[in-house]
């Protein structure tokens, strides 16, 4: 159990340090700790996120998110959140990886505009997309799902925004893996898969496209 008194910041740096991870950075911390105050707020009159005690969003949500976005390739400038939802893992890689130009989807009006407060409040760089991600016709360095309904048809969708040579990143379960690898199609070369710290046999598995799409 965490220290009623500990802030957010140092009880993510604890868990990190548990798992073998760095801890974050005295200014990151301070972010992840607005980012919690507020979820919190926001999940009192919006359903954000079905887990609300704090021990739970931590090592579920911010831990995992944070675990995806140091794993991610080099050399991503572009990432699309595809259903960002409270904003996993897309806010987390904006304040991990500041490099990336995050774009959170997200079709809900009530969970866009708690992103949108995220992003100014925090006062990153990532952009919310208030629509269907899979309407969107931009292509990036990197897509990302997790937690999305109808995972395989949502993956289907969003290999198409990959561009060649792009990174497709699945936050899922090793049961379904080998049904979103198919859902994405054969264009995709998947490495060894990422064990993630959520349990429930999570995983992080990332798929390179080798060429394009035929026209």
């Amino acid at each position: 159990m965490s220290n009623p008194a500990e802030t957010v910041g140092k009880r993510l740096n604890v868990l990190l340090g548990e798992i073998g991870q760095d801890p974050l950075e005295p200014i990151q911390s301070k972010c992840f700790d607005d980012y919690f105050t507020l979820l919190n707020r926001w999940n009192a009159r919006v359903n954000l996120t079905a887990i609300r005690d704090q021990e739970g969003i931590l090592r579920r949500h911010f831990v995992e998110s944070i675990v995806c976005a140091r794993a991610l390739p080099a050399g991503i400038s572009s990432l699309l959140d595809f259903g960002s939802g409270a904003g996993f893992p897309g806010i987390p890689i904006s304040l991990c990886r500041q490099e990336i130009a995050v774009t959170l989807a997200e079709s809900q009006g009530k969970k866009a505009a708690f992103l949108n407060e995220v992003v100014r409040v925090l006062g990153i760089s990532a952009k919310v997309h208030h629509g269907r991600a899979e309407l969107l016709t931009t292509t990036y360095d990197c897509l990302v799902l997790r937690a999305v309904d109808k995972m395989g048809e949502a993956v289907q969708a969003a290999a198409k925004l990959v561009r060649p040579d792009g990174c497709l990143a699945l936050m899922s379960t090793g049961v379904e893996l080998e049904t979103l690898k198919s859902a994405a199609g054969e264009e995709f070369a998947w490495s060894e898969v990422i064990p993630l710290p959520g349990g429930e046999n999570r995983i992080l598995a990332m798929g390179i496209r080798a060429i394009s799409s035929p026209a």
